[in-house]
């Protein structure tokens, strides 16, 4: 029997596999340390509970519009009015089961067969599958460690092909942390508007900016960046609501009909109870929020510092997101125990059999000599976790 080759091309998401493997050790009661949770690790906040359950109460379970209910929209919009400056209406908003349906979403309808899409390494790991689905091409552009692996003229022309059809931008970006300033944004989009190309711009992580870091959205950029821009954004990472599963997009009103037309026949409507329940997590409360970027914040440092530390290991102070791209280049090439390192997939393999410490191998990211750590777990258990690492290192 033949499958579809397009579905056996799609490989498996290495942090799912990674996250799986240290769940069942700790659920089979072994210490296992865990730095793979790309979700924060405080509950969602009460207000934004007790919304869900009013909505519960008031019969709010039935089917929305597929596109998402009048409420949420119009708290989205405030919410892009209120933080970045951008008027959209409701028929510029979309809201989906998750930020990652709204991408599937817009690649189904942007892209044609053959069809180009430049993407940074390194890159969250779902970003080439999902454009791989919808018929398109992912094409590479690698930085440099020193610039955070951003994106910069000469590496987007060098990218640049008659098929080309969109740049895909993650600011603050998963897993370096990086955040693009005004200046860099700059730049795509003269780029994206000399050669006609539309604007991606992932801002799920937009919350969670550190230092003197400040946060723009490429569609803020000019009349010509707002209206080739479709922004990607979500209630998940901000509010600690992964498992509701909303996120939402924003921008041209054509491509967001066309996405709205595929989600009808796909998913139909989000989750009906999450919708009015990130109505409060737009309009409510925004203390858990600041509180919960004072705490990343500690933990990031800690990080830091402890790697940077260390001989074997290096990495580059994240200013967003709550993800750190540790370099692991000095251990490539080593024998542990009879195993040859030769890849972060090794280094992850052994460190969690030996160490029972759980990284996301950078392989997953396009980033072959690193792992990532994300610090959206206690401060003890980042304590005890960073201890364990550098002792294996160090050894």
């Amino acid at each position: 029997m033949i499958f579809s080759k397009k579905a056996e091309q799609i490989l498996p998401s290495i942090t799912l596999d990674i996250n799986s493997r240290a769940k069942k050790m700790k659920t089979d009661g072994i210490d296992v340390i865990i730095f793979g949770a790309g979700e924060p690790d405080f509950n969602t906040p009460k207000n934004i509970q007790n919304a869900a359950i009013e909505a519960i109460k008031r019969g709010c379970t039935k089917y929305t519009p597929a596109s998402g209910i009048d409420e949420l929209k119009t708290a989205i919009c405030g919410k892009f009015r209120r933080d970045n400056n951008l008027i959209y209406t409701k028929s510029q908003i979309i809201i989906s089961t998750g930020a990652k349906q709204c991408i599937a979403n817009i690649f189904q309808a942007i892209l044609n067969p053959g069809d180009e899409v430049i993407v940074s390494k390194p890159y969250w790991v779902s970003y080439p599958e999902l454009i791989r689905l919808a018929d398109g091409v992912p094409v590479y552009v690698s930085g440099r460690e020193e610039n955070d692996f951003k994106y910069t003229k000469e590496a987007l022309s060098g990218a640049l092909t008659p098929k080309t059809k969109a740049i895909l931008i993650n600011s603050p970006n998963n897993p370096m942390g990086a955040v693009y300033s005004r200046d860099e944004l700059l730049v795509i989009s003269d780029f994206a508007k000399a050669h006609d190309l539309i604007l991606i711009s992932d801002e799920i992580y937009e919350k969670f900016i550190y230092d003197s870091s400040k946060y723009t959205s490429i569609a803020n950029i000019s009349n010509d960046s707002y209206n080739r821009t479709i922004i990607i954004h979500g209630v998940s990472k901000t509010y600690s609501m992964t498992g509701w599963r909303i996120g939402y997009a924003a921008g041209n009103e054509k491509i967001i009909k066309l996405m709205s037309n595929i989600q009808s026949h796909t998913t139909a409507n989000p989750n009906s109870i999450a919708q009015y329940a990130a109505v409060e997590a737009l309009n409510g409360d925004q203390t858990s929020v600041k509180l919960m970027l004072k705490e990343f914040k500690i933990r990031r440092d800690y990080i830091v510092k402890k790697i940077n530390d260390c001989n074997m290991l290096s990495c580059v102070k994240p200013a967003g997101a709550f993800y750190i791209m540790v370099n692991i280049s000095k251990m490539i090439g080593k024998v542990i125990d009879g195993t040859l390192i030769n890849n972060s997939i090794d280094f992850a393999n052994v460190i969690l059999d030996k160490e029972k410490v759980a990284v996301i191998p950078g392989d997953g990211f396009g980033a072959s000599s690193y792992i990532r750590l994300s610090y959206a777990t206690s401060i003890g258990s980042i304590k005890e976790g960073i201890k364990r690492l550098i002792t294996f290192v160090e050894n």
